[in-house]
């Protein structure tokens, strides 16, 4: 198999040189992006396959490479393939497999696997390493519609799960859920898009464990990111592009009352920096206490400080700006019972 240039991760996180990393931290917003990858990936992404252990090209061919594949094996869909998996649920990439396109490589859009029904969800992890990248996942429905059906693009309870490269839209409940077994989860470099039924809609979810949202594109979501809050739940966001469309707040991470658990616990900690909010919706809600902390920092936000995070408490919110001319933030916030007041 063949593949052009390569990303270095350790443990989630990409890894930058020291005078990168200081020149991010200098930085606000997304558009900095030390990770050496364009936001959102497509056009200039460096990690693309151009071979694998199978390639496919019919719905058949992938369900049978699927079942056949083996730890450390990448199935390949070729530029120009659409495959329809209309009916299928529930299918699972087995552990330690890559499914791969060519999104980005010489201007292609990467193939597109598509369904026209409302699966619960469509695609599980069954086990642990699994890799989708490079391609374009198609939902049956992107609006913002209260339908009574609702589905997810991929769900893992697993440890090492990549979700890179790949446009990830038209499916309503969630696109990216990890959680109940999950870890060093990573989804980065993606586009994301119209996830937002209504009282759902969520384009990364995260439930019981800890997932890194690294330098994608969001846009069309309710909450680009949501997590039910339960202990376990933790997530960083950085170098993301939230775009200008969107029905309610961006980052979002429940809090025991949402639950019904008695307590005000919202997650274990949350890390969202650098990212860009062209949305004047408020640009994160922690609807409790996080357990760890919260740190809020060097983002370009679209609203005043007052306006942009809501929190009950052990929240920083710090050297971020504002507004079309970047307004700096004047002096670190905290919260006391849902106020921002002066660090």
């Amino acid at each position: 198999m063949v593949r052009c240039g390569g990303l270095v991760v350790l443990l989630g996180v990409l890894v930058l040189g020291t005078a990168t990393a200081q020149q991010a931290e200098a930085t606000f917003g997304c558009e900095a992006n030390p990770t050496g990858n364009p936001i959102g990936g497509g056009e200039g992404y460096s990690d693309i396959y151009t071979s694998g252990d199978f390639t496919v090209g019919t719905t058949a061919e992938l369900l049978d490479a699927l079942k056949q594949a083996q730890p450390g094996q990448v199935i390949f869909l070729p530029d120009g393939v659409e495959i329809d998996v209309t009916g299928w649920s529930a299918v699972v990439i087995p552990p330690g497999v890559t499914v791969a396109g060519t999104r980005g490589l010489n201007g292609s859009a990467g193939a597109r696997v598509f369904t026209g029904k409302l699966p619960s969800y469509l695609f599980r992890t069954g086990g642990d390493e699994v890799r989708l990248t490079g391609l374009r996942f198609e939902g049956p429905f992107g609006g913002t519609d209260r339908i009574s059906a609702h589905n997810t693009f991929l769900w893992t309870p697993h440890y090492g799960t990549e979700v890179d490269n790949c446009e990830i839209y038209n499916f309503n409940h969630r696109g990216v859920a990890a959680g109940y077994g999950a870890a060093n989860v990573r989804v980065h470099h993606n586009y994301i898009h119209h996830v937002q039924r209504s009282g759902y809609g969520y384009g990364v979810r995260i439930d019981n464990c800890t997932v890194h949202i690294i330098a994608n594109k969001f846009d069309y979501c309710r909450h680009h990111i949501a997590s039910s809050g339960a202990p376990g739940c933790s997530y960083e966001a950085a170098w993301n592009l939230i775009g200008p469309n969107a029905t309610s707040h961006h980052f979002d991470m429940h809090g025991g009352r949402d639950r019904g658990d008695s307590t005000d616990i919202a997650g274990d900690w949350m890390h969202i920096h650098h990212n860009t909010f062209q949305n004047p919706n408020r640009a994160v809600a922690i609807r409790g206490v996080p357990s760890q902390g919260a740190e809020i920092h060097n983002n370009w936000f679209a609203k005043p400080p007052d306006e942009t995070v809501y929190s009950l408490g052990n929240t920083r919110v710090y050297d971020n700006v504002h507004g079309p001319d970047k307004t700096p933030q004047e002096k670190p916030l905290k919260f006391v019972d849902g106020k921002p007041v002066e660090y």
